[in-house]
Protein backbone atom coordinates (compact mmCIF):
# COMPACT_ATOMS: atom_id res chain seq x y z
CA UNK A 1 0.00 0.00 0.00
CA UNK A 2 3.02 2.28 0.53
CA UNK A 3 3.89 1.88 -3.15
CA UNK A 4 0.36 2.90 -4.10
CA UNK A 5 0.63 6.02 -1.92
CA UNK A 6 3.98 6.94 -3.55
CA UNK A 7 2.48 6.43 -7.01
CA UNK A 8 -0.48 8.62 -6.03
CA UNK A 9 1.86 11.34 -4.77
CA UNK A 10 3.83 11.24 -8.03
CA UNK A 11 0.60 11.53 -10.04
CA UNK A 12 -0.53 14.50 -7.92
CA UNK A 13 2.83 16.20 -8.44
CA UNK A 14 2.47 15.89 -12.22
CA UNK A 15 -0.88 17.69 -12.16
CA UNK A 16 0.17 20.31 -9.60
CA UNK A 17 0.96 22.97 -12.22
CA UNK A 18 -2.44 22.74 -13.90
CA UNK A 19 -4.49 25.94 -13.72
CA UNK A 20 -8.07 25.46 -12.67
CA UNK A 21 -10.94 27.66 -13.73
CA UNK A 22 -13.04 28.68 -16.69
CA UNK A 23 -11.78 27.95 -20.18
CA UNK A 24 -11.07 31.25 -21.93
CA UNK A 25 -11.48 31.41 -25.68
CA UNK A 26 -10.03 34.05 -27.97
CA UNK A 27 -12.58 36.36 -29.52
CA UNK A 28 -15.36 35.24 -27.18
CA UNK A 29 -16.45 37.16 -24.13
CA UNK A 30 -16.45 40.93 -23.75
CA UNK A 31 -17.89 42.21 -26.99
CA UNK A 32 -17.42 45.85 -26.05
CA UNK A 33 -13.65 45.53 -25.73
CA UNK A 34 -13.10 44.07 -29.21
CA UNK A 35 -11.17 46.20 -31.67
CA UNK A 36 -12.98 47.69 -34.64
CA UNK A 37 -11.62 46.84 -38.05
CA UNK A 38 -10.20 49.65 -40.14
CA UNK A 39 -11.64 50.26 -43.59
CA UNK A 40 -9.27 49.20 -46.29
CA UNK A 41 -10.93 50.26 -49.53
CA UNK A 42 -7.56 51.06 -51.09
CA UNK A 43 -6.29 47.57 -50.34
CA UNK A 44 -9.45 46.04 -51.80
CA UNK A 45 -9.07 47.99 -55.04
CA UNK A 46 -5.42 46.93 -55.29
CA UNK A 47 -6.41 43.31 -54.67
CA UNK A 48 -9.08 43.51 -57.39
CA UNK A 49 -6.56 44.94 -59.87
CA UNK A 50 -4.09 42.18 -59.05
CA UNK A 51 -6.83 39.57 -59.39
CA UNK A 52 -7.89 40.92 -62.79
CA UNK A 53 -4.29 41.08 -64.01
CA UNK A 54 -3.66 37.53 -62.80
CA UNK A 55 -6.77 36.36 -64.70
CA UNK A 56 -5.45 38.01 -67.86
CA UNK A 57 -2.10 36.31 -67.34
CA UNK A 58 -3.83 32.94 -66.91
CA UNK A 59 -5.79 33.48 -70.13
CA UNK A 60 -2.58 34.31 -71.97
CA UNK A 61 -0.94 31.18 -70.58
CA UNK A 62 -3.93 29.13 -71.73
CA UNK A 63 -3.58 30.56 -75.23
CA UNK A 64 0.08 29.56 -75.24
CA UNK A 65 -0.89 26.09 -74.00
CA UNK A 66 -3.53 25.83 -76.73
CA UNK A 67 -0.90 26.51 -79.39
CA UNK A 68 0.96 23.39 -78.32
CA UNK A 69 -1.95 21.12 -79.24
CA UNK A 70 -1.98 19.22 -82.47
CA UNK A 71 -4.83 19.70 -84.98
CA UNK A 72 -6.10 16.23 -84.06
CA UNK A 73 -6.26 17.20 -80.38
CA UNK A 74 -8.14 20.40 -81.22
CA UNK A 75 -10.65 18.48 -83.36
CA UNK A 76 -11.05 15.85 -80.64
CA UNK A 77 -11.84 18.49 -78.00
CA UNK A 78 -14.31 20.24 -80.31
CA UNK A 79 -16.14 16.96 -80.93
CA UNK A 80 -16.20 16.22 -77.19
CA UNK A 81 -17.76 19.61 -76.48
CA UNK A 82 -20.29 19.08 -79.27
CA UNK A 83 -21.29 15.65 -77.92
CA UNK A 84 -21.48 17.03 -74.39
CA UNK A 85 -23.88 19.75 -75.55
CA UNK A 86 -25.99 17.16 -77.42
CA UNK A 87 -26.22 15.02 -74.25
CA UNK A 88 -27.24 18.03 -72.17
CA UNK A 89 -29.93 19.06 -74.66
CA UNK A 90 -31.22 15.49 -74.89
CA UNK A 91 -31.53 15.20 -71.10
CA UNK A 92 -33.11 18.64 -70.82
CA UNK A 93 -35.75 17.85 -73.44
CA UNK A 94 -37.65 15.37 -71.22
CA UNK A 95 -39.17 15.93 -67.81
CA UNK A 96 -38.68 13.45 -65.00
CA UNK A 97 -42.25 12.25 -65.40
CA UNK A 98 -41.67 11.49 -69.09
CA UNK A 99 -38.47 9.60 -68.29
CA UNK A 100 -40.30 7.47 -65.68
CA UNK A 101 -43.10 6.70 -68.16
CA UNK A 102 -40.57 5.67 -70.83
CA UNK A 103 -38.74 3.47 -68.35
CA UNK A 104 -41.98 1.78 -67.29
CA UNK A 105 -42.87 1.12 -70.95
CA UNK A 106 -39.42 -0.41 -71.40
CA UNK A 107 -39.91 -2.66 -68.37
CA UNK A 108 -43.30 -3.77 -69.72
CA UNK A 109 -41.69 -4.92 -72.97
CA UNK A 110 -39.17 -7.13 -71.17
CA UNK A 111 -39.89 -10.83 -70.78
CA UNK A 112 -40.80 -12.37 -67.45
CA UNK A 113 -37.31 -13.82 -67.30
CA UNK A 114 -36.25 -10.56 -65.64
CA UNK A 115 -38.95 -10.70 -62.96
CA UNK A 116 -37.94 -11.65 -59.45
CA UNK A 117 -39.37 -15.14 -58.86
CA UNK A 118 -41.44 -15.80 -55.74
CA UNK A 119 -39.83 -18.27 -53.42
CA UNK A 120 -42.17 -20.24 -51.21
CA UNK A 121 -41.33 -23.43 -49.30
CA UNK A 122 -44.91 -24.20 -48.29
CA UNK A 123 -46.80 -23.67 -51.58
Amino acid sequence: SEEAEKAGAVMMAEYGAVSKGVLKLKGVGDLGTSKKKKKRDKDKSKMMQQFMSSKKNEEEKKKVALDKRTPAQIAFEKMQEKRQMERILKKASKTHKQRVEDFNRHLDTLTEHYDIPKVSWTK
